[in-house]
């Protein structure tokens, strides 16, 4: 399932006692794509820091409108995820669909200094949100195709560390612009195309067209290659992959635990509130002011960001079922906090702490378990797989949540999301319980020793 000549490279150099040469613990195609999701993200949470301020208290939007653009926001994503996904697979150019959905999210930044009315927001929004999904899964999958599968967990926690250093950066952007500017939000825009801009370029020159050679521990056990090819006549073409068909797509659903993990990310993504919300039930709770609100982002970016390594390399090695169900169980702590804890100067500080200890025990350790059930040339549709399940859940969450504190109030609709939550989230431990030896594992191997050496 895994492509053996990019975890042992022909060329690799050896020790003097005869051992490989160990190899840097992230490739530098991750670090690449890190950076490129750095510079964007600076750019995106610009615009989302102030987004919901923007549209609830100057648009007049009411819970339930806001609740329907916040889907629209998230779903329109999860339903390009699985073509951005597939084309990557198909024509085996990975970093050209990325680049596309790159380009087109940042192409919509400066239409938002045009637009001053719902309609012609929300169609911004859906486009942005269309290049996020078009880019999504095949920049998951050269992060997965660069990294041997016991690194899987490291390398995406690397890379959404890098990430949320730019969710941290970007509020910060924006509370500073809105300080200094008399046209705050449109400041906020125009700043943030330039930013987004100059992710797209970085994306152009640094990162590698096609996955590098897998980096990671030495294999003393030779893992199964193909049979030895005779060498080719000098100028002969090498043989080209097959070409990925909608076929061998619609086979991964007979793949049990890729099903398994594409339920259970559904069923939990719709108990999930969307950040905006808790952001939103957080203000409505303490009375944080509108210029503070921006700020809200930072702690959970903060938070994400010192724990996004350590947790993926946690998972693993105890396992990523276990971590994943752990950080759905931070999060119905945050809701509970949010119902019942006393109005204390803390409250907000301790929510957004296991908001962020939320994303950093599922956000890279999803991906990371999908890569290990699926092949290596179908990767990208796998995770595009289960990221549009999951997305399309959200976007329920956001309608249904919406329309409840609407009708219903702040409080009875997140008690709701709460029980939800801890009901899915018992049924998610029980799917993804361990299989069979013989069956897959949402744990990483690790290689063993050779015989003879203990």
């Amino acid at each position: 399932m895994y492509l053996a000549d990019r975890s042992a490279p022909e060329d690799a150099k050896a020790t003097a006692d005869g051992s490989p040469v160990r190899g840097p613990a992230v490739a530098s195609a991750v670090l690449a794509l890190g950076s490129v999701s750095l510079i964007t993200d600076v750019s995106s949470e610009m615009v989302t820091a102030v987004l919901p301020l923007y549209l609830v208290a100057g648009l007049g939007l009411s819970p339930l409108g806001f609740g329907a653009l916040d889907g629209l926001y998230n779903g329109v994503s999860a339903l390009v995820q699985l073509t951005g996904g597939h084309l990557a697979d198909r024509i085996r150019n990975h970093k050209l669909i990325a680049g596309i959905g790159y380009g087109l999210s940042a192409a919509c930044k400066p239409l938002l200094l045009l637009a001053h009315s719902l309609g012609p927001v929300a169609l911004i929004l859906a486009l942005e949100r269309t290049g996020k999904g078009l880019r999504t899964a095949p920049r998951d999958a050269l992060i997965s195709l660069s990294t041997p599968p016991e690194l899987q967990g490291r390398a995406f926690g690397v890379h959404r560390a890098m990430d949320t250093t730019g969710a941290l950066l970007g509020p910060l952007a924006a509370f500073f612009i809105l300080s200094v500017t008399v046209d705050g939000y449109d400041a906020v825009f125009g700043v943030s195309a330039c930013v987004a801009a100059l992710g797209v370029v970085v994306l152009m020159l640094f990162v590698p067209s096609g996955a590098q050679p897998r980096p990671g521990r030495p294999k003393t056990a030779a893992p199964p290659v193909p049979a030895p090819r005779k060498p080719s006549a000098p100028g002969a073409a090498s043989p080209k992959p097959d070409a990925v068909n909608l076929r061998d797509a619609l086979g991964l659903l007979r793949l049990p635990r890729l099903r398994a993990l594409a339920g259970c990310a559904a069923l939990l993504g719709f108990t999930t509130v969307s950040d905006a919300f808790l952001y939103l039930l957080l203000q409505d709770r303490t009375g944080v002011g509108e210029r503070w609100f921006p700020l809200l982002p930072l702690g959970t970016a903060a938070v994400f960001l010192l724990l996004a390594v350590p947790a993926g390399a946690l998972a693993d090695r105890i396992g990523r079922r276990t971590v994943f169900l752990t950080g759905h169980a931070l999060l119905l702590a945050g809701y509970g906090l949010l119902l019942w804890a006393p109005g204390l100067p803390a409250l907000p500080y301790l929510v957004l702490a296991l908001h962020g200890m939320f994303y950093a025990a599922t956000d890279g350790v999803l991906p990371a378990a999908v890569a290990a059930t699926v092949p290596a040339k179908l990767r990208a549709t796998g995770i595009a797989l289960v990221g549009t399940g999951q997305a399309l859940s959200r976007f329920g969450c956001s309608l249904a949540f919406g329309a409840a504190w609407t009708v219903l109030g702040s409080g009875p609709a997140l008690a709701t999301a709460a029980a939800g939550l801890c009901c899915c989230a018992a049924v998610a431990g029980f799917v993804l319980r361990p299989t069979a030896p013989d069956g897959a594992t949402d744990r990483a191997p690790h290689p063993r020793r050779p015989r003879g050496t203990r």
